[in-house]
């Protein structure tokens, strides 16, 4: 086995990274044409001679490929989360294939950072989106405060890059992708003389400007048609509280439209909008509304502000071994977190968060927890409740 050590001292395997450079550079033509193919893409062609580390936005589970696109002639390691390594043999083909780097949602991501910096020091490309999860409503989150020390102490490039329009092409709420148009572009190169003439602060702050995407003003100017089956199918799990009754429960998308069990409904059309716009012209200015209300829990509720049934509760251990412990109802509070005889504290939750639109993840009191719907729910209203009690 051949090693090469790294100037923080780590030791990497260099003839794994071999492999794979020259599997990815086999499977870049196939990968390409497939995603032009899909998505109508475009890209940049990028190259970076040495370490860097790739800052992008963050807005479809496509993401990974739809970024591959643009380096061709680089072995990217992306940072992923720790789910992927609980799929069977999916998992192992993955590992086996591209070698993402684990990190484990609703924790610190301590270790992950490490194995960063270990690749970044060999000489390696790393890819992560650093706003933690992909977009819900269509607008770029800043990144995690940490991660301008993480690019400066690297001593690597950073590339921060930018997709247009790939979260109306196959946004996380929904099912299915829609053809419309993509573009992934980089945005700026820093290298690493001018990371270090920075403040982690002032890294974070170029990170945030370049690759913040605003899919609805983009689409005001550009009105690219967006087409596919069943494209409001699911919407309820971003879209959960009803303007016309004031209820959670009630919606469900189907076909192109959304509707509610009071009666209301609107169309979600190829622009990606709404028909009426009426009282909402697309889910942006829906979801603004909705958190508001929920942030003042300002809409029709008992002591148990909701509930979801057909969820299951599992513990993750250190090895990404899954066990369910509990399935039924689960339920929220102003208080807790609840299913089946498991409670758990707001309070002490220490963070929180969805892997795509299915597992909600959190970890509390050394322990890392997921809960999982057998059918289509909305996770996110739990999310946000979470949030609201540690704002």
């Amino acid at each position: 086995m051949i090693y090469k050590q790294s100037t923080g001292g780590d030791f990497v395997d260099e003839k794994r990274h071999k492999f794979l450079e020259k599997t990815w550079k086999i499977l870049y033509f196939f990968v390409n044409i497939f995603m032009k193919l899909k998505f109508n893409s475009r890209h940049d062609d990028i190259y970076v001679e040495g370490p860097c580390i790739i800052i992008a936005n963050h807005v479809s589970s496509w993401d990974p490929l739809l970024l591959s696109q643009s380096f061709a002639r680089l072995k990217l390691y992306f940072v992923a989360s720790e789910h992927l390594f609980r799929l069977g043999i999916l998992s192992k083909l993955l590992v086996w294939l591209v070698e993402p780097l684990p990190r484990k949602k609703a924790t610190m991501g301590t270790d992950t950072v490490m194995m960063c910096l270990r690749h970044l020091r060999a000489g390696h490309a790393v890819c992560l989106y650093a706003e933690g999860n992909s977009t819900w409503d269509g607008l770029s989150d800043k990144v995690f405060p940490a991660t301008g020390k993480l690019v400066r102490n690297s001593g690597a490039t950073l590339v921060t890059f930018c997709l247009e329009g790939g979260y109306l092409s196959a946004p996380r709420w929904g099912k299915g992708t829609r053809r419309g148009k993509v573009y992934g572009h980089r945005v700026g190169i820093y290298s690493p003389e001018q990371l270090k003439a920075m403040t982690p602060a002032e890294i974070n702050d170029i990170i945030n400007r370049d690759i913040f995407e605003n899919a609805w003003e983009r689409q005001k100017i550009e009105k690219v048609p967006f087409k596919g089956r069943n494209t409001a199918r699911y919407m309820e799990r971003v879209t959960f509280l009803c303007p016309r009754c004031n209820k959670i429960g009630g919606l469900k998308g189907k076909g192109n439209k959304i509707s509610c069990t009071c009666g209301f409904s609107t169309t979600y059309t190829e622009l990606c909008s709404f028909d009426p716009p009426e009282p909402f012209e697309n889910i942006y200015e829906w979801d603004k509304w909705q958190q508001e209300k929920v942030k003042n829990f300002d809409f029709i509720h008992d002591e148990i502000l909701f509930s979801d049934d057909k969820m299951s509760l599992s513990e993750i251990g250190s090895n990404h071994e899954e066990k369910i412990i509990a399935t039924g109802v689960a339920s929220i509070s102003k208080d807790a977190l609840m299913l089946e005889g498991y409670s758990f504290p707001l309070e002490k939750i220490e963070n929180m968060s969805i892997v795509q639109a299915s597992i909600l993840l959190f970890s509390i009191e050394g322990k890392y927890y997921q809960i999982r719907a057998i059918e289509p729910r909305c996770h996110r209203k739990y999310l946000l409740v979470w949030q609201n009690a540690h704002a």
